[in-house]
């Protein structure tokens, strides 16, 4: 089954439309598939729900298909560094299903493992369990969650060989096996591509079987997240 396509659009067209689950791999701005949300954007599908750890910046990532008012839904753990989704959820304008970040790389991984729904002591008494089963074991309540299966996973990984066979480089592994394992149609960017038979196996650290669909973005823009400190004034100056 042929795996490569020539671009990120041609690697999403007929399989994105609207009112779609999607997940996205990525991490603050580590291990973003930036060419793929860009091809989501230019695709102008809408009312999509999106599992993600966080919602991209302003102009970057996620941020892209919020300020094009493309998602409809947010799955996500973080949600703190995008006014505009700020501005979205407290307009009442973009729903959010806020998930503790451990739950959320589970409630993937559990998707793409093929159980559907576990339990966890993660939110017990909490907002994070209303409206779910909370069943006690061994003296403690647990909360029930339901596995995420996105129709669509978008991932980013460093290298791919023509099999689908992924090499991810370094913090920008995070949430990406978990997303592309979960979708039941998973697209990855990769900054290479080599032939299969390359990667000594030992060295693939996910599996071509849950891979579909990889495009070569060799040139991803590479941001850097910086702590900003400021100078207190010193006593008595």
């Amino acid at each position: 089954m042929k795996k490569i396509y020539p671009s990120a659009a041609a690697a999403l067209d007929g399989i994105v439309q609207d009112g779609q689950l999607l997940a996205v791999g990525g991490f603050g701005l580590c291990g973003i598939p930036e060419a793929l949300i860009d091809a989501l954007r230019d695709s102008a599908v809408k009312d999509l729900t999106v599992i993600s750890n966080n919602a991209g910046v302003d102009g970057f990532g996620l941020g892209k298909l919020l300020e094009t008012r493309q998602i409809r839904k947010m799955i996500s753990s973080y949600v703190g560094e995008n006014k505009e989704f700020e501005r979205q959820f407290l307009a009442h304008e973009l729903e959010l299903e806020f998930t503790p970040q451990g739950t959320l790389a589970e409630r993937l991984r559990a998707g793409g493992a093929g159980i559907p729904a576990f339990f966890t002591r993660t939110g017990v008494g909490t907002l994070v369990a209303e409206g779910k089963e909370v069943r006690e074991f061994d003296g403690h309540d647990y909360v029930m969650e339901r596995a995420l299966v996105p129709d669509v996973a978008l991932g980013k990984a460093w290298k791919a060989d023509v099999s689908g066979n992924l090499i991810f480089r370094r913090t920008a592994r995070n949430f990406n096996p978990a997303a592309i394992m979960a979708g039941r149609i998973s697209v990855v960017e990769v900054e290479e591509i080599v032939p299969t038979g390359t990667f000594d196996p030992d060295a693939v650290h996910l599996p071509g079987i849950y891979v579909h669909r990889i495009v070569l973005n060799a040139n991803p823009e590479k941001r850097i997240e910086k702590r900003t400190i400021r100078d207190s004034p010193r006593a008595g100056v």
